[in-house]
């Protein structure tokens, strides 16, 4: 019980910096989608958040409003990417799907690994991608930098699998992200194994989009 699987963001608007996080507040019993502000990692604020668009878990912000506007990637019904966006940082109501499970290895959930990443290319976004036997793999998928409702490019591998040191622990068989950076054109990877401890992975970006190919756009709504 607490706080689950926080995403914190470097968000700067006007010059000013914050640290924002998303995370999942449980009492044992219910769910509840939450804000945490930080300037100083010293000095906290918790707020709640409001909306009909705020359900569910995962919830990951973008550093930076989208064409006037905060822009959150979310997961409202538990299985597809979804994206919106509001004039207040407080209050989500409307969200679109922007992708639904559709590759063998991930065809039972799909959710975000962190905030969205700023790239020349686009907004590279970390998924996880849950497959057969509840096994948790990273994926990765490009956002079009004015418009990231619409995904460019797709990985269609996993970025990321579970090998044989860590499939075991307190929830086998899964790795597991909240967040990344990018340091001198690499991303910088924190990812766990399987709850049982955390490591850390580093990839070219350029790697990563020469491997990606252009997205085929399924039929979401």
């Amino acid at each position: 019980m607490g706080m689950e699987d926080v995403r914190f963001v470097v968000f700067t608007e006007n010059g000013k910096t914050e640290y924002i996080g998303t995370y999942t507040a449980y009492n044992g019993h219910k769910i509840s989608p939450q804000l945490i502000l930080t300037e100083d990692f010293v000095h906290f604020k918790a707020r709640s958040m409001y909306g009909a668009a705020v359900s569910d878990k995962g919830m990951a912000l973008f550093p930076e409003k989208i064409n006037g506007k905060y822009a959150m990637i979310g997961r409202q019904g538990g299985e597809n990417i979804t994206i919106m966006y509001s004039d207040d940082l407080f209050i989500w109501d409307d969200y679109k799907i922007i992708m639904k499970p559709q590759d063998t290895w991930g065809y039972v959930q799909l959710g975000n690994s962190g905030s969205p990443l700023k790239t020349k290319h686009g907004w590279l976004l970390i998924t996880h991608v849950v497959g057969p036997m509840r096994k948790y793999v990273l994926g990765v998928i490009l956002l079009d930098l004015e418009d990231p409702s619409k995904i460019i490019k797709k990985l269609n591998k996993p970025l990321l699998s579970p090998n044989e040191e860590e499939r075991e622990g307190y929830v086998p068989n899964v790795v597991y992200s909240c967040g990344s950076m990018v340091h001198e054109g690499n991303l910088i990877l924190p990812y766990a194994m399987s709850d049982s401890a955390t490591t850390f992975a580093t990839i070219n970006i350029e790697e990563i989009i020469a491997e990606m190919n252009i997205y085929k756009i399924e039929s979401v709504v």
